[in-house]
């Protein structure tokens, strides 16, 4: 348990939109970190990202990383039911959001994500994305149809094919990492990666601090216009 973990979050509505639906748990003390991205507009979307966020702080940490981990798939599963309730109660089509987050014990580490909500690592200098998108561009992508230059100005770009509240069965997506002393983590809602391009994103997250990591992420998003909301949480492991 000798690694020291820092992290900072900073969640800002973009210049475009006029409300945040993103919603972010920065909790180190839980060694847990969430990004979610609301969507459905009307109070709805940003109803979704909080209810995440709020029930996730209060699962209990558990004895191991696993038990920890089944108990945080669990109550994304039980959020699901209840959004898809509340959906039908309130007579809209949709609500929703996407979900990453990392969660960590000692140098292990777990990812579960659903949706377009990325989870990167930054490691001698090599970023790596940890999440695959769920989205009708990635798929396009994966399919050898469009090419990643493409994906980011495609006019289905914010089509997402997985997240929560949107189906019955909710499918969540998991890798397990092995964490390394010096590993930095950026945790971060579409609205930094459709921005800020990858070598940034690399060069940024080398600097020393969670929070004036952070703080550059989002600018360097709202210099570019932001016409979404922009959230990004950093972790920098220490030996």
């Amino acid at each position: 348990m000798g690694s020291t973990y820092k992290s900072a979050s900073k969640s800002h509505v973009g210049m475009v939109r006029q409300v945040n639906e993103d919603a972010c748990l920065d909790l180190p003390e839980n060694r847990l970190w969430v990004v979610a991205d609301g969507m459905g507009g009307h109070a709805a979307g940003d109803y979704v990202s909080s209810l995440i966020v709020d029930s996730l702080r209060s699962v209990p940490v558990g004895r191991s990383l696993d038990e920890y981990t089944a108990a945080l798939r669990n109550d994304l599963l039980r959020i699901n039911a209840a959004v898809r309730e509340e959906t039908a109660h309130r007579g809209v089509t949709m609500m929703g959001s996407t979900v990453v987050l990392l969660a960590a014990r000692g140098l292990r580490g777990v990812c579960l994500w659903a949706g377009d909500s990325r989870l990167y690592r930054l490691r001698d200098g090599v970023l790596e994305g940890i999440s695959r998108d769920h989205s009708y561009v990635q798929d396009l992508q994966d399919s050898g149809l469009l090419s990643e230059a493409d994906a980011r100005t495609h006019p289905r770009a914010n089509i997402v094919t997985r997240a929560i509240g949107v189906e019955a069965y909710l499918e969540l997506a998991v890798v397990d990492l092995l964490i390394a002393p010096g590993d930095s983590y950026l945790l971060c809602s579409d609205g930094l990666n459709k921005t800020v391009e990858d070598h940034e994103i690399r060069e940024v997250l080398g600097h020393d601090t969670p929070d004036e990591i952070v703080r550059s992420l989002v600018h360097l998003g709202l210099s570019r216009g932001a016409p979404d909301n922009i959230t990004a949480i950093v972790v920098k492991v220490s030996p």
